[in-house]
């Protein structure tokens, strides 16, 4: 089997461990996750991509790493038009991806993705909270690749989550590591 591919937003987050996989950084946003890995895509078919990083939760302690099986576009709000929230107008895809692989003994929840940091009270809505989830599996399913995502609670999506988030790089490369190598990934 060869290695999967591991997609993290920025470099801090893989805080270098990751040297025996192929690597990608994409860039913080869904713009970014978007165009990182289509364009690794036009030369390049993995097995398995799998999407690491952190993410905030109002409803998981942080340095729980969950295992994000659902996506939803948090911030996709057309309901002045009468739109369902979360729902891209006039696109097949469901509010709620479900697209994402198990992997055994993590938490499995679903993952809000948005282009902000989100700190409000609507965090609580998801398990987790981030800015990249969504597109890599929406990508993923359409190009038909297997997608996995593991995400290690950084902050609570609150007031405290920024210093929270920059105080959680340390441990969250070598957290997300030993998971990977113990599900033989």
């Amino acid at each position: 089997m060869t290695k999967p591919l591991l997609v993290f937003a920025m470099k801090e987050e893989s805080q270098d461990v990751f040297g025996d996989y192929n690597v990608l950084y994409t860039g913080i946003g869904k713009v970014n996750a978007a165009y990182g890995l289509m364009r690794y895509l036009r030369d390049n078919k993995p097995e398995v991509v799998i999407n690491l990083g952190t993410a905030g939760s109002r409803m998981h302690a942080g340095g729980t790493l969950i295992n994000p099986t659902s996506f939803v576009q948090r911030d996709m709000d057309v309901t002045p038009l009468g739109v369902e929230k979360f729902k891209t107008p006039f696109s097949g895809d469901p509010v709620r991806i479900e697209y994402g692989g198990v992997i055994e003994g993590l938490p499995q929840g679903v993952c809000g993705t948005g282009d902000n940091f989100d700190t409000s009270e609507e965090a609580a809505a998801f398990d987790v909270v981030d800015m990249e989830g969504y597109v890599l599996a929406l990508i993923c399913q359409r190009e038909k690749i297997p997608f996995k995502c593991l995400k290690y609670v950084s902050d609570g999506a609150d007031g405290d989550a920024s210093q929270d988030w920059n105080d959680a790089l340390r441990d969250t490369a070598q957290v997300l590591y030993k998971t990977l190598k113990g599900a033989g990934l």
